[in-house]
């Protein structure tokens, strides 16, 4: 029941704004907003999230999850829904900035959650299959959202009430923790200072999510390019072909973890993403094109578990709230600032231009993590420094 409801909870995130988008032209025509205004309807909680993650974390690295998680779960299903009964914009974005409140105190506790109530072998699996969750429930919420704004606008904004019977569910599985040194909490700014590796994976979760919604903003304007109009068609190649294959890396993430390191499928996961960026830009063949959001989704299979776990031990687990939740801030802040980054370049350009450019920062990161040897689990380390010293003192690995 527990990994039931961390799992559903980790799909809260990915419909925020996803099961709008069926209705957002209606919603634009109603309140008689430009489209930029309209756009904020799906954004707004997003910077709310970036901007509130970190309070979040604190919360929990002081008073656990289970509380947390429950006030959470019901901000998420009542400013969500409260959409069931607005008739202004201004109201209804007020609405969408405390649901991002209440997000960002899912994500969080959903992911502390995750890594502290399983461990190793166990801890890949749930992560693995949490990648899986939020892809299944990429596809399954906004087709949901779509059938009930064929109703009217409004009714789709009742898919957030989920949170109410999920907060009940959360009520009745989740324990309550204790944090170890809870009065011995540190702000963020000077938990980055004291662990600076964080910076490095806050910056890749930046630049992986500048670059998702690169291709969920501009792909169907490339695609439009090549010919590719269906919006069925449009939706294999920017959700369905990316969520498919990142399902399945994730059923199966648990098993690669025990046959690779960290470090090997980091480069895989950059080395497919560059190859996806690069078919976009390159081929013009739209079957072909096909190969590229699999690429993708095998990159974010990868990726997303990888990502959690390592800030998670650079952290250290007294402060995994507020890692947790700084990942939060990074990933919204990067979807935030992705169409202002990436919209003019394409805009003087092209879309092919922009694909190249992201193609090349993920070359950067590849070549950095191969360089660098970056994603090798501390564990391991500690485990090689105890055999370079067990071999050579002679001495047993228990009692050195």
């Amino acid at each position: 029941m527990l990994l039931a409801v961390l799992l559903a909870g980790s799909t809260l995130g990915v419909m925020g704004g996803a099961i709008l988008v069926s209705v957002l032209e209606v919603i634009r025509s109603e309140f008689a907003v430009s489209g930029t205004a309209a756009g904020f309807i799906l954004t707004a909680h997003g910077l709310a999230i970036a901007l509130s993650a970190p309070l979040a974390g604190r919360l929990v690295d002081r008073w656990g999850i289970r509380w947390p998680m429950i006030g959470g779960l019901v901000v998420y299903a009542l400013a969500g829904g409260a959409g069931l009964v607005m008739t202004s914009y201004p109201a209804l974005i007020a609405s969408r900035l405390v649901f991002g409140v209440g997000a960002a105190a899912v994500f969080t506790c959903t992911t502390v959650a995750l890594l502290a109530f399983y461990q190793e072998a166990e801890r890949d699996r749930v992560m693995g299959w949490r990648s899986t969750a939020t892809s299944v429930g990429g596809l399954v919420w906004p087709l949901l959202g779509g059938i009930l704004g064929g109703l009217t606008w409004h009714a789709t904004f009742g898919i957030y009430l989920v949170g109410i019977p999920l907060a009940l569910a959360a009520m009745w599985s989740l324990p309550n923790t204790t944090p170890p040194d809870r009065h011995r909490q540190i702000g963020a700014v000077q938990l980055v200072r004291q662990r600076p590796a964080l910076l490095g994976w806050y910056a890749m979760w930046i630049v992986i999510a500048v670059q998702m919604y690169v291709l969920a903003i501009f792909l169907p304007q490339h695609l439009a390019r090549l010919g590719v109009h269906s919006p069925v068609l449009v939706s294999i190649y920017a959700v369905v072909g990316p969520s498919i294959t990142t399902s399945l890396i994730g059923l199966f993430y648990g098993r690669l973890r025990a046959r690779f390191s960290y470090a090997t499928l980091l480069r895989a996961a950059f080395a497919t993403t560059l190859a996806g960026f690069l078919l976009y830009a390159t081929i013009t063949q739209p079957v072909l094109l096909l190969l590229a959001p699999a690429l993708f989704g095998v990159g974010n299979g990868i990726l997303f578990p990888i990502a959690t776990i390592m800030v998670d031990q650079a952290a250290g687990a007294e402060h995994r709230g507020r890692a947790a939740a700084l990942s939060g801030t990074a990933i919204f802040a990067g979807q935030f600032i992705s169409p202002l980054l990436f919209g003019p370049l394409i805009a003087a350009t092209s879309t092919t231009t922009g694909f190249l450019i992201a193609a090349a920062i993920s070359a950067a990161l590849l070549t950095a993590i191969v360089v660098s040897g970056i994603g090798k689990p501390l564990l391991d380390k500690e485990e090689d420094r105890v055999r370079v010293l067990n071999s050579a003192s002679g001495t047993d690995q228990h009692q050195d």
